[in-house]
C-alpha cells in the first residue's frame, strides 16, 4: 500500500507506483482484475520446471543457512519483480544480496503493480521467465494466497515479524512498512503541528495538503484514514475523516495542491501529509534548505505495508527462500530502514537496541510508532468505497 519513493529522483512518483486503486482496492475484485502482462527484461535461469511439482521446504530446516546457500547457488539465479532501485533502498538491497551470495538477480518491470505481479506469476507459471518472489500490497497478497499463486515459507525471523503483517501458514509476510506523517516546510511555518487536532488553527490558512487525490492515490488515501482514527472514526468507518477535511477546506487550511517536493521545498505547500518514509526522504534532499522538520501524529497513526510472497511456481525456489531469509535478517531489515521505510521488524530491532545510532537520528522516536494501526483487505475496500462517494461533494467540489 505504501509509495514505492523512498529516495526521490523527481518531482512525483510514478504514476503506477502511486495508484491507490491498481495497488489495493481493487484485489477484492479478485484474478480476473489483474490487467496486462508485464513486459519482462530478460529471460534467464533454470528450465523452466515448475517448483510446485516439487516437495520443498516450508522453513529453514535441520541444514540451516549453509544447505540454503548451497542450494540456492546451485540453482544460481534469482527472478524478482518490480522492485524500483530507488524505492525503500531496493537498488542496495539487491545488490548487497548479489555481492553477499554471488547469486545475480534480474529485476524485472521496476514500475509494474501489483496487480501485474500477481498476473505474471499467473500466466508465467512453468516458465523461466517467471517470478520467482513478489513484493505487493496485502489485499493482493491475500488475493494470491486465495487463488493459489504461492507457497508457504517461515523464514527464521517469523515470530519477530507483526501478527497483523503476515499470514497464520506463511503464505504471505510484511516486508516495509510506512506511517502518515507531518512534514513541515520551517521558513513558512514556524510552529509546526503536533496532531491532527492543530491542523485547525488559524495559523495554518492555505498551508496544508496531501499527495494527490484519496480516490485514486494511496498516499492520499491514507492521510484519510489517519485523520479519521483521530477523529472519532475507526478502521471500519473512514467519513469522520472526510469530514475532517471537509472542515479544513472550508476554513481555508486545506489546499487542493498536491504535496510533491518542489512545492514543499518552494513553500507553495509548506506543510505536507504524507507517508514517513517519503517525507523523511525529502528532509534528505532538501539538506537544510529549507529546514524542514518531520513528525508523526500524537493520534490517528495509520500506516500501510507490503508484503513478500514466493511463487508457487518459482524456478528458482531455494534462491527464492534465500532472498526472504536476507531480507528479514537485521542486515536486510536495517538496509530497509535506511531508505527510511519501516521494516516489518523495526520494533525487535529497536528492543534489541540494533538501530545504529546515526541511523536512528534521523527517525523519529520508536514510541511515536506504538499506535499504529494496519486495515485489512475488506477494511480498506469498504473506506474506499465511501471515499468515491463523499470525497467528490465534501471537498473536492
Amino acid at each position: 500500500m505504501t509509495e514505492r519513493q523512498s529516495t526521490p529522483s523527481g518531482d512525483r512518483p510514478p504514476l503506477s507506483r502511486r495508484d491507490f486503486v491498481g495497488r489495493s482496492a481493487a484485489g477484492a475484485a479478485g484474478i480476473a482484475s489483474f490487467g496486462s502482462l508485464p513486459v519482462f527484461l530478460a529471460a534467464c535461469g533454470s528450465s523452466g520446471n515448475s517448483s510446485s511439482s516439487k516437495t520443498l521446504p516450508t522453513s529453514l530446516g535441520s541444514g540451516g543457512m549453509s544447505a540454503l546457500m548451497s542450494a540456492a547457488k546451485k540453482e544460481g539465479h534469482l527472478k524478482t519483480i518490480a522492485l524500483p532501485p530507488a524505492w525503500a533502498n531496493y537498488g542496495k538491497i539487491m545488490s548487497t544480496f548479489q555481492s553477499k551470495y554471488s547469486i545475480p538477480i534480474t529485476n524485472a518491470s521496476p514500475d509494474d503493480s501489483s496487480a501485474q505481479e500477481n498476473q505474471a506469476v499467473q500466466t508465467l507459471k512453468g516458465q523461466s521467465r517467471g517470478p520467482d518472489v513478489v513484493d505487493v500490497g496485502p489485499s493482493f497478497a491475500a488475493d494470491g494466497k486465495t487463488h493459489g499463486l504461492y507457497l508457504p515459507y517461515k523464514v527464521a525471523t517469523w515470530d519477530t515479524i507483526p501478527d497483523s503483517m503476515k499470514d497464520a501458514a506463511g503464505g504471505w509476510y510484511g516486508d516495509y512498512y510506512g506511517v502518515t506523517s507531518f512534514g513541515t516546510n520551517l521558513s513558512v511555518q514556524k510552529t509546526p503541528p503536533k496532531d491532527w487536532s492543530d491542523l485547525t488553527n488559524p495559523r495554518y490558512h492555505q498551508q496544508i495538503a496531501i499527495d494527490g487525490d484519496p480516490r485514486s492515490a494511496n498516499d492520499a488515501f491514507s492521510a484519510v484514514y489517519a485523520a479519521s482514527l483521530a477523529n472519532g472514526g475507526s478502521l471500519d468507518d473512514i467519513e469522520p475523516g472526510i469530514n475532517f477535511f471537509a472542515k479544513l477546506k472550508k476554513m481555508g487550511n486545506f489546499i487542493p495542491a498536491d504535496a510533491l517536493p518542489a512545492n514543499i521545498s518552494k513553500g507553495s505547500t509548506p506543510i505536507a501529509i504524507i507517508w514517513d518514509y517519503l517525507n523523511l526522504a525529502y528532509k534528505k534532499q532538501f539538506n537544510s534548505n529549507p529546514q524542514y522538520e518531520v513528525s508523526i501524529p500524537a493520534s490517528g497513526v495509520y500506516g500501510g505495508f507490503y508484503a513478500q510472497a514466493i511463487s508457487k511456481y518459482a524456478p528458482h525456489p531455494m534462491a527464492a527462500r534465500l532472498w526472504q531469509e536476507f531480507i528479514y535478517s537485521d542486515e536486510g531489515q536495517l538496509l530497509y530502514l535506511a531508505g527510511f521505510t519501516h521494516p516489518a521488524r523495526y520494533a525487535d530491532l529497536a528492543q534489541r537496541n540494533k538501530i545504529p545510532p546515526a541511523l536512528a537520528a534521523q527517525l523519529p522516536s520508536p514510541a511515536a510508532y506504538q499506535n499504529i494501526k494496519f486495515a485489512t483487505q475488506a477494511q480498506t475496500a469498504a473506506a474506499a468505497k465511501v471515499i468515491a462517494e463523499q470525497w467528490g461533494p465534501k471537498v473536492a467540489s
